[in-house]
């Protein structure tokens, strides 16, 4: 339970309130915990990839409509 920050700079990211089971190997959130928590851009349709909103760190993907809900994205 808590906030996830980026490992490099510390910029708060998600909170466990977001998190979720996913059948990825890697923790899975529905949500960022600020607006301007991760920078996106679109790497190929249906995936973005995502850096810390601070320092550009690589934090992985967001898949689009892939959350536990239908519309929903999964980071």
């Amino acid at each position: 339970p808590g906030i996830y920050v980026c490992a490099k700079c510390g910029h708060e990211l998600f909170s466990s309130h977001s998190k979720y089971e996913h059948s990825s190997p890697w923790p899975a959130f529905t949500e960022t915990i600020h607006q301007d928590s991760v920078a996106k851009r679109e790497e190929r349709p249906g995936a973005l990839k995502v850096t810390c909103g601070k320092c550009g760190n690589g934090l992985g993907h967001e898949f689009l409509n892939d959350g536990p809900k239908r519309g929903q994205s999964r980071f």
